[in-house]
């Protein structure tokens, strides 16, 4: 592949502004017709033999019982999301609480040790 380089070329005034030449999309290639029939033919008979075998399984099976066996089962695990949820909200609150206890135990500590040093006063410091 030859390289070509580039050169950066500045409008000149008073000259008219060049146009490169458009490209033209290209045309996507078609498919041979037998293809096109063949591919299609394929799919109504994958369409058709999926049809066939839902029919088998309604008939071998009572539908409304396999749905109302997964509804419950939909229903028992959103149960026990919303149940682990909770569960893990009520650890981050008493985590929290935890914190918030440390932390006014330190404060509370740091105040004491400032009342007792000896040589600072109760006031705040004016420079």
């Amino acid at each position: 592949m030859p390289s070509r380089s580039h050169t950066l070329q500045l409008p000149r005034p008073g000259s008219p502004p060049e146009r490169k030449p458009r490209r033209l999309p290209r045309r996507r290639r078609h498919q041979a017709r037998w293809r096109q029939a063949g591919f299609g033919l394929v799919l109504l008979l994958a369409g058709s033999g999926l049809l066939a075998l839902l029919l088998l399984l309604t008939s071998r099976l009572d539908a409304l019982l396999l749905l109302n066996a997964a509804i419950a089962n939909l229903l028992r695990g959103l149960q026990q999301v919303g149940l682990a949820l909770l569960q893990l909200l009520v650890m981050l609150l008493v985590v929290v609480l935890v914190l918030l206890a440390l932390l006014l135990l330190v404060g509370g500590a740091v105040r004491l040790v400032r009342a007792a040093w000896p040589g600072r006063s109760a006031g705040p410091s004016v420079p």
